[in-house]
């Protein structure tokens, strides 16, 4: 379901690309970004309000106190610094170097998973990422524009390095629920971007095209990172976010019937690629003797996973529910992947 969840959420995030290819005929390019976020968050808003009435034992676990640093973090990160450093960067990097750096993302994202995070990336995991990426990479070429690196090269490489930050960070509270997360984030970032705009003096577009950025935004960015942010309870931060490098491939497929773009010869490379990484990783297999540490936290589950055993009080026969919970100590062997009960240590990854 992970994984399903990891390409569903590339597929949509893929299409955006084009169809903001679209809307920049009638929103510049800040105030487009401004409305795509606050479209995520809006209608996150709105879908979180019909199901209030619905969030008892049923319901995903709440943000707390102590989840906030986190979230604050990955706000900061992914939805002010990053995007800033961007801008700076763009204006100073050529249009084709800076297609080819984005796909640093997914790098740093594995990168600061594994180093600092300590999150386990065996050898196929890496292998994988190198083939998505490298498609990816192939898929933003652009022969015969301009190169060059320079000082703003490595502002579009810094803005990565924060975006890897903001996945990871929001991996740390993906056991929350991850419409509140992505909707804060949203109406956050958005609002930032929109002030951005009215300092800058951006036009603001008729009310039309507004209403097409979010409803864009509400499926490319909201839907699409709150299934991100499933995925990653299940994959961890870089096997979903190596399983996300697949978009590309739906906006260059988009891009054929929206606006009769040929993806020509590297179209043809990358596909394939990208199908090798994303099966590599579907068919993974982790399997090895692990030790659960005792273990108090609060996140959707049920009790046919083999690791919620606990009993209730009140609920005889309880279905997928949310409480806060007690994991005991225990040993055992199953194939798994960096889940939030699988974030224990590894001496060597195969």
């Amino acid at each position: 379901a992970a994984v399903v969840q990891a390409l569903l959420a590339a597929l949509l995030f893929g299409i955006s690309a084009p169809i903001s290819k679209l809307l920049l005929g009638d929103i510049e390019p800040i105030p487009l970004a401004a409305f795509l976020y606050l479209g995520s968050g809006i209608g996150l808003a709105i879908f979180q309000v019909i199901r209030r009435g619905k969030r008892s034992e049923e319901g995903e676990a709440s943000l707390k106190r102590s989840d906030l640093g986190w979230l604050a973090g990955a706000v900061i990160a992914g939805g002010v610094v990053a995007p800033i450093i961007l801008m700076f960067g763009l204006q100073h990097t050529p249009g084709a170097t800076a297609s080819l750096l984005l796909n640093f993302e997914g790098v740093a994202t594995t990168l600061l998973a594994a180093l600092i995070f300590k999150e386990a990336v065996s050898r196929r995991a890496w292998l994988a990422i190198i083939f998505i990426t490298g498609a990816s990479i192939l898929l933003s070429v652009t022969l015969g524009e301009e190169w060059g690196i320079s000082l703003g090269a490595v502002g579009v490489l810094a803005a990565c390095i924060f975006w890897g930050f903001d996945n990871n960070f929001t991996r740390n509270i993906s056991a929350k629920d991850p419409v509140s997360i992505v909707m804060i984030k949203g109406i956050a970032a958005g609002f930032f971007s929109l002030c951005l705009a009215l300092i800058l003096g951006n036009q603001f577009p008729d009310w039309m095209a507004v209403l097409k950025a979010m409803l864009l935004g509400s499926l490319s960015y909201g839907l699409s990172i709150t299934l991100f942010i499933r995925a990653m309870r299940g994959l961890g931060a870089a096997r979903t976010s190596a399983l996300f490098g697949t978009a590309p491939l739906a906006g260059v497929a988009l891009s054929f019937i929206l606006l009769k773009e040929s993806g020509g010869i590297m179209f043809l490379i990358a596909l394939p690629l990208m199908v090798i990484g994303a099966v590599l990783l579907v068919y993974e297999e982790h399997d090895h003797s692990h030790v659960h540490e005792s273990l108090l936290h609060e996140h959707l589950h049920q009790h046919d996973d083999g690791h919620h055993q606990h009993v209730h009080e009140e609920i005889q026969s309880p279905k997928a529910h949310s409480h806060e919970h007690q994991h005991n100590q225990q040993e055992h062997t199953h194939h798994h992947m960096p889940d939030i009960h699988h974030r224990h240590m590894h001496g060597s990854e195969d």
